[in-house]
């Protein structure tokens, strides 16, 4: 969970995890914008963290942006070809 210039990677803890560091994020400096990464599984962490946090604890937090994308990881151990992770951005913007 790191948090870099409204930047806040997601991985594979828990979706409160990371809506304490949206809330964090939006709250210690004056970012009116904090973006969620995520790759692969843990798209459905980034969009349960999303809506947990504009639902429940910002009413004023929107979705301005979604992008989503596909990257390519490097094969695996044992592995002889590439494989592609699907990737997503979710950009909230308070109001």
């Amino acid at each position: 969970m790191a948090e870099k210039s409204g930047i806040v990677f997601i991985g594979n803890k828990p979706p409160m995890s990371y809506v304490l560091a949206i809330i964090t994020g939006l709250s210690a400096s004056n970012v009116k914008e904090i973006t969620l990464k995520a790759r692969g599984r843990a798209i459905t962490t980034a969009v349960d963290a999303a809506e947990i946090t504009r639902s429940r604890f910002l009413k004023d937090l929107k979705i301005s942006k979604i992008t989503i994308g596909t990257e390519e990881m490097p094969p695996r151990e044992g592995e002889n070809r590439a494989r592609m992770v699907s990737t997503m951005e979710i950009t909230l913007t308070k109001e």
